[in-house]
């Protein structure tokens, strides 16, 4: 579904409708915006969760600013070993994994690895490496994120005494090979 599609689904919907889901979008809820967009449009229009990501794509640029954005996770050494403390389990490496979506684009997860699986630490989108990095531009052709996912993943891997795994830090792939046990 293009652009043109999705905003003539959006200038059809009853106001009602728009108003539910601009209200998740200012809140930052966009899968609850989403389910919204799913449950009224499946059947009439054939709209999917694939387009209906689109469209609340497009009402967070709509609504930009006015958008209350779930605060960014700290990315500071200190903040993170504590977060990979509170793991509740001995961390065995730290791990820089691409992700993607329609609202943040290509952003990097890092992981605290444990026993029994892994630990969401942080997320780097874009706006998260820039302020890291005092930047938002390639660095040494690299996505500025995932210099700022590699630098922040050794640093906590080294003061946590345990390996750190970036499979793809060069290019984004969310099916790069995954850290292994020894």
């Amino acid at each position: 579904m293009g652009r043109p599609e999705r905003e003539a689904f959006w200038a059809a919907l009853p106001e009602g409708i728009r108003r539910q889901v601009d209200g998740y979008v200012l809140q930052d809820s966009h899968l609850a915006a989403i389910r919204v967009l799913v449950a009224v449009g499946l059947h009439r229009f054939g709209v999917g969760i694939g387009a209906a990501k689109f469209i609340v794509g497009d009402r967070y640029r709509a609504l930009g600013d006015r958008t209350a954005r779930t605060p960014d996770t700290p990315v500071d050494p200190e903040s993170l070993y504590w977060r990979a403390a509170g793991t509740g389990e001995e961390v065995l490496a730290v791990e820089a994994v691409w992700d993607g979506d329609t609202e943040r684009d290509w952003f990097v997860l890092l992981l605290a690895v444990g026993e029994s699986g892994e630990h969401p630490l942080a997320v780097l989108d874009r706006n998260t490496a820039a302020r890291h990095l005092g930047s938002d531009d390639r660095v040494d052709g690299r996505p500025h994120t995932a210099v700022a996912a590699d630098r922040i993943g050794r640093e906590l891997a080294a003061a946590l005494g345990v390996p750190f795994h970036f499979a793809s830090p060069d290019v984004p792939d969310d099916e790069a090979p995954r850290w292994r046990r020894p």
